[in-house]
């Protein structure tokens, strides 16, 4: 089974386990995640996230209103170093 077939036969209720497993540090059944077991979770996130067609507001990560500092200049102050 490849990468790609392996993300297509995730249902949702493994992306959203998956997901809930990256942001506590434990799989449903309470087990700690192991060294790198983390990292391999987000990976299928985003992979999931990306071969599904998830919005982009709905995808882990996602950022609203985007960087506030490149916005406009209006909440610019002036650094005085003495």
């Amino acid at each position: 089974m490849t990468l790609d077939q392996l993300i297509q036969s995730l249902t949702p209720e493994v992306y959203e386990n998956l997901k809930n497993a990256v942001a506590t540090g434990r799989w449903p059944n309470g087990i700690k995640l192991k060294d790198g077991q983390r990292e391999l979770c987000m990976e299928a996130i985003l992979h999931y996230e990306s071969s599904h067609d998830v919005p982009a507001e709905q995808r882990v990560g996602y950022i609203a209103d985007g960087c506030k500092s490149s916005k406009g200049d209006d909440d610019v102050q002036t650094l005085t170093l003495q």
